[in-house]
């Protein structure tokens, strides 16, 4: 038997396909907020120093270490630890520790960054996602790195986008990043199709075209915000806006 090669079914990355990330980043400096990064640096300054004196200087050490070795683990070996997780690599290379409720807030906050002050969908993005949504079967492929799953589809839900999707599959819950087949497989399960009748968008080569390329699907390369791999993609097709998106997956449809 032949199975069927019919695309019917669409994968979304988010950040800075769907979501222009650091677009919050002026919202927080027009507002007089620190950025993100200082903003997490301050919360856990605050929690350590309420239970024992930390300096500053020593607490950047210690943050510089924990994400130099996030960014290994995520794109050495396809996995990216949670906020909590990545809270406890920290505190354990301290010598510290916090109440399981202290670090369970702690967390929480700063999973809450990239929702009280929301960064913006990239221009054109909804109505792409709704109208893709009429003939195809959507879902996100997204790796989490500080803003939970949870968390991104509340994102989408802010932005009326939640419910043109039929399924999420994210880092910190399916166990594995792009471009990890675990990811995939999650997406073809949720949707009930096989890679054959899908198509992925993103903006790395690596995660987003090479990953789901080798697994049988067809990949487009989104160069609105993020377009360094353009020279060197093996992506079916390069989508420059998402304006164009509609046309160019019909046309990898057939």
């Amino acid at each position: 038997m032949t199975l069927s090669t019919k695309i019917t079914a669409v994968t979304f990355d988010l950040w800075d396909t769907i979501i222009d990330d650091e677009s919050d980043e002026p919202k927080r400096a027009a507002r007089g907020m620190r950025s993100k990064p200082d903003e997490r640096h301050h919360l856990v300054l605050q929690a350590l120093n309420r239970h024992a004196p930390i300096s500053s200087a020593d607490l950047a050490i210690g943050y510089g270490v924990v994400n130099a070795a996030f960014v290994k683990c995520w794109k050495g070996h396809s996995i990216t630890w949670t906020a909590r997780e990545r809270l406890q690599v920290l505190l354990d290379g301290l010598g510290r520790a916090l109440p399981d409720a202290e670090l369970d807030a702690l967390a929480h906050a700063q999973e809450r960054l990239e929702l009280d002050i929301p960064p913006d969908p990239i221009a054109g993005a909804k109505e792409a996602v709704a109208e893709l949504a009429s003939r195809y079967k959507l879902c996100v492929i997204s790796d989490t790195i500080i803003t939970s799953g949870t968390g991104l589809r509340e994102w989408l839900e802010m932005h009326g986008m939640k419910q043109y999707f039929s399924g999420f599959a994210f880092s910190d819950e399916v166990g594995n990043s792009k471009p990890n087949r675990a990811m995939f497989d999650s997406a073809a399960s949720q949707l009930g199709t096989a890679f054959n009748q899908m198509v992925h968008i993103g903006d790395r080569d690596h995660n987003d075209i090479k990953g789901p390329q080798a697994l049988g699907m067809k990949a487009v390369l989104f160069t609105a915000k993020r377009d360094v791999d353009r020279a060197t993609t093996s992506a079916d097709a390069i989508c420059e806006r998402h304006a164009d998106l509609p046309a160019i997956i019909d046309q990898l449809a057939g």
